[in-house]
């Protein structure tokens, strides 16, 4: 299996168990939260989508515009060739602030924003249908907290990021 499918399909796999997580728990249980400070898990999935769909344009533009020449990327980065934990590691502090375009905003039903996170694998094939596998350790755009990364690290990044509030949703759900 080449490296972009075997990306693309650990992002699956997250995605699958974070929803799956999620496909008996009622409306109810989706809004309560333990403290005003904590998301509950309508806000913790729409901050998936809206932190993914970003990420997945940002690396679709970056990508074209590589390849019509508007930017040059190389790899000079403190992260060449980490994985993205160890990247998380080093420029992550306990608690991040999120970036203003993943911030949750809009609430609704949680049916609405688990459709939405599920629609966005579709995307995200596509993407790596576009993608070479020699591109994969191009620069991508950087990320908001961690700075440089390149393709691969993105793709790893959503992987890791639905795995992360999988967590959380756990943890809420225990609570």
């Amino acid at each position: 299996m080449k490296t972009i499918q075997k990306l693309l399909q650990e992002v699956s796999t997250s995605r699958s168990l974070y929803l799956d997580q999620l496909a008996n728990i009622s409306e109810a249980q989706a809004i309560w939260k333990p403290d005003p400070e904590v998301w509950n898990v309508i806000e913790i999935t729409e901050h998936l989508f809206w932190a993914e769909q970003s990420g997945i344009f940002g690396m679709w533009k970056t990508l074209h515009a590589i390849r019509n020449g508007i930017i040059v990327r190389t790899y000079e980065s403190p992260h060449k060739n980490m994985p993205i934990e160890q990247i998380i590691n080093i420029t992550w502090q306990a608690k991040e602030k999120v970036p203003a375009v993943a911030v949750p905003r809009l609430g609704g039903p949680l049916s609405f924003w688990k459709h939405s996170l599920n629609s966005l694998q579709f995307v995200l094939e596509a993407f790596g249908e576009e993608m070479q596998e020699e591109e994969l350790r191009i620069q991508a755009q950087p990320h908001p907290i961690s700075g440089p990364l390149d393709f691969h690290q993105r793709l790893e990044f959503l992987r890791f990021h639905l795995d992360r509030h999988r967590e959380q949703v756990s943890w809420l759900l225990r609570s």
